[in-house]
């Protein structure tokens, strides 16, 4: 029964992981998309930092499924 329990464990340990990793990210792109928008109308010449900063957020989600792989 504790073979069952530990892969039960494992398994929302792997959800937990990928899920919060989501969600923080889901939190942090709306901020900062919102201020990317306001930034870009008030110097279109910063475009390109500006999309690199909004694809900084999307490293949590690929260390959250990194994290989630090597849960064993």
């Amino acid at each position: 029964m504790e073979a069952g329990l530990g892969a039960g464990l494992a398994a929302l340990a792997k959800a937990l992981a990928f899920g919060l990793a989501g969600i923080g990210t889901g939190m942090a792109q709306a901020r900062i998309g919102s201020a990317a928008v306001g930034g870009i109308v008030e110097k279109p010449e910063l475009f390109g930092l500006i999309v690199v900063i909004m694809a900084l957020p999307e490293l949590i989600v690929i260390l959250g499924f990194a994290a989630a792989f090597t849960i064993k």
